[in-house]
């Protein structure tokens, strides 16, 4: 309870403004943010890729007709050759039906399907990177609002001294030293302040941009979420190695090279085919042509071709095994190093709280000091200075938590 009333008491706002949350932030920016169409559009892309591929099952049926204004015909006649000149047309039917291509076919379809699936991935790795990216922005409006607030307090406050300093110098109690030093103090006070108020305006803006939404300038956001912490970390690793979109990707794409591979292979023994047609021919005869039957293909000789193809295919699953490693071990260095970092900034939220309310209890005594003569200018402004580092430094430490956190939930594929 005192964690969490500490926190409340250093975040209180009082401004009544229209309230944004972070995920209506992430809803407005999935639903807007142009990238995410473009993927759902290769989605579709891919989609037809299969139909298209997937038509090779299917029986190919093409019908054809020919008019001829005028020909030449020959025919022997009591042995020499005649020659008439006619019009002429035939129509047709050609039918051709795949049997068997020793499963090329077959492993291209399969391999094009994966393509669909890595097209679905790829979408939810975008949207997850999106919602890490609105987390972030999100979690610095939220600390950059905060940090305006603390950084007024402390303008005033050194505002405070400096007019308070130049009443005891006409008191003759204190010396010009005192005020100049205060009003130094004042001007780096300001100068603070507008860092932070443009931190914050540039955090505001680019969220907007994502969002395609104007954000209201007294707009109040959500704070509570940047007191949360880890949870089961010990199966964070097994989760993330189940989850994250950019392994699973790769693991398709090692299936698919290896399809593609295979399919590669199978053109070296060609394919069996079922033909059949049917052509009605009108020229000085009146007749039916009809065929039906099976055919063999086997290509002899492609300059290569065929061999390169198998073997370009062959190197890319290779490739994508050892990228699928490569990322494995990249991926178990960043959360290793993440999960140390939340351990730390934990530990750091704790030592800041109590730093706070040491430098609290700290400011109080000098100012009472100060006011009677028994401390310096220099006293009451570095215990105002502890204060205020303390203030930042227990909302860095919230901040970069929570950034740790967010890089973990984007890791596992967390779009929610």
């Amino acid at each position: 309870m005192k964690k969490r009333f500490l926190f409340i008491c250093l975040f209180a706002s009082t401004l009544q403004a229209e309230l944004l949350t972070l995920q209506e932030s992430i809803d407005k920016v999935l639903q807007n943010y142009p990238d995410v169409r473009s993927f759902e559009l290769k989605v579709k892309q891919s989609q037809a890729s299969y139909k298209s591929a997937y038509a090779d099952y299917l029986p190919q049926i093409n019908a054809n007709a020919q008019y001829n204004v005028t020909e030449t015909y020959v025919f022997p006649v009591n042995g020499s050759f005649h020659t008439v000149d006619d019009s002429g047309w035939n129509a047709g039917v050609n039918l051709k039906q795949k049997v068997w291509d020793f499963s090329k076919t077959s492993s291209k379809v399969d391999a094009i399907k994966l393509d669909k699936d890595i097209s679905k991935l790829s979408l939810k790795e975008l949207k997850s990177l999106l919602v890490y990216k609105v987390k972030n922005l999100y979690e610095l409006m939220v600390v950059q609002s905060e940090a305006i607030v603390v950084r007024k307090k402390d303008l005033e406050a050194k505002e405070a001294y400096y007019a308070q300093s130049l009443a005891l110098v006409k008191q003759g109690l204190k010396t010009q030293a005192d005020a100049n030093r205060f009003l130094s103090a004042v001007y780096l006070a300001k100068d603070n302040l507008a860092i932070a108020k443009t931190s914050y305006e540039k955090a505001k803006e680019t969220l907007s941009l994502y969002m395609n939404h104007k954000i209201s300038d007294n707009v109040t956001l959500e704070r509570e979420f940047l007191l949360r912490d880890l949870k089961d970390a010990k199966y964070i690793k097994k989760d993330i190695f189940a989850k994250n979109y950019a392994l699973q990707i790769d693991e398709k794409n090692i299936r698919k090279n290896i399809l593609l591979h295979k399919s590669a292979k199978a053109s070296h023994y060609g394919s069996i085919d079922i033909v059949a047609s049917y052509n009605h021919i009108e020229t000085l005869n009146d007749y039916d042509a009809k065929l039906a039957g099976i055919t063999l293909n086997i290509p002899l000789y492609s300059g290569g071709r065929v061999s390169a193809e198998a073997q370009k295919a062959e190197i890319g699953a290779q490739i994508s095994q050892e990228q699928k490693r490569s990322r494995e071990i990249a991926l178990q260095e960043e959360v290793n190093n993440l999960l140390l970092d939340i351990e730390r900034y934990s530990k750091t939220i704790t030592a800041r709280k109590a730093q706070l309310d040491s430098a609290l209890s700290t400011k109080r005594v000098l100012d009472g000091r100060y006011k009677e003569g028994l401390s310096t200018y220099i006293e009451v402004l570095d215990a105002t200075s502890l204060v205020l580092n303390a203030k930042l430094g227990l909302l860095e430490a919230y901040y970069n938590r929570a950034l740790s956190i967010d890089r973990l939930d984007y890791l596992k594929g967390k779009i929610k």
